[in-house]
């Protein structure tokens, strides 16, 4: 299983918190909006079909997901904001913790 996959000569791993920018049109007008959340899993195996899931937590403490293709257009940019300690795969586990438990499990020092 890839744990890390590449973007503009820039390497992600599973566990990284990235900003990801992309575009969204809506009607006629076309927009950029950023999508800040930490990487859950990569799943493909050629760079055409590669597939990131980043997940964020709103607000009002609602969980969102989004599944996006790396090879998709829309994707402007991915830039990473913090790196992890994480030393699994995928990190499906972190759906069940909170905000704070998040942080203290992904980014601890081992």
């Amino acid at each position: 299983m890839a744990r890390t996959f590449s973007y503009n000569e820039k390497s992600f791993s599973v566990g990284d918190t990235l900003d990801v920018l992309y575009k969204i049109k809506e009607g006629e007008k076309e927009r950029k909006q950023k999508f800040t959340g930490i990487l859950m899993s990569i799943k493909g195996s050629t760079p055409t079909d590669k597939m990131i899931t980043v997940r964020k937590i709103s607000k009002s403490g609602i969980g969102v997901e989004k599944i996006m293709p790396i090879a998709s257009p829309n994707i402007i940019n991915i830039d990473i904001v913090r790196k992890s300690t994480n030393t699994r795969s995928k990190v499906f586990y972190i759906r069940k913790l909170s905000q704070q438990s998040v942080r203290a499990k992904v980014y601890s020092k081992k």
